[in-house]
């Protein structure tokens, strides 16, 4: 993923509301990803693991875990086109919305196209900042995923 960042100080980057912040690299979701994820989270559903059981299930092969796609939020996060000048550090503060639109079939290769949807200071050194992640699967229409991704920026 890119790293290289436009830093702004904050009263530009509040400016960037409902602006476009990049899109990221694709990222692969092979098999053996998916089999990893099941493994750290105990989710061995078939739909996800079993290749051959799936081959005759709802979507013909298997598909990753709804989590394993939202999981992606913070490295896609890191490929963004601006920052607030200054920030030390961002921890993940959470969700607002989250919505799993389109099954995401293993070997798919997926982007994130990510807007700034909100900014709001909590404190001289804390901002909260809002990237809605539009997740996009290589090839089809409708997005895997569209997720409202919560940063909190130390300063």
């Amino acid at each position: 993923m890119k790293n290289t960042m436009i830093e702004l100080p904050l009263k530009e980057f509040k400016q960037l509301i409902g602006q476009d912040n990049g899109t990221t690299d694709w990222i692969l979701i092979d098999q053996e990803r998916i089999n990893c994820f099941a493994e750290v989270t105990e989710d061995n559903q078939w739909i996800h693991v079993d290749v051959e059981k799936a081959k005759d299930g709802p979507f013909g092969t298997t598909i990753a875990h709804g989590l394993l796609i939202l999981s992606l939020t913070p490295i896609f996060s890191y490929s963004g086109k601006y920052k607030v000048e200054g920030t030390k550090m961002v921890i993940n503060y959470g969700f607002n919305k989250v919505r799993f639109i389109n099954p995401v079939p293993a070997g798919s290769r997926l982007r994130s196209k990510m807007v700034i949807s909100a900014v709001e200071e909590k404190s001289p050194t804390q901002i909260k900042v809002t990237n809605t992640h539009t997740i996009e699967i290589e090839g089809q229409v409708k997005p895997a995923c569209v997720a409202e991704a919560l940063g909190m920026l130390f300063l």
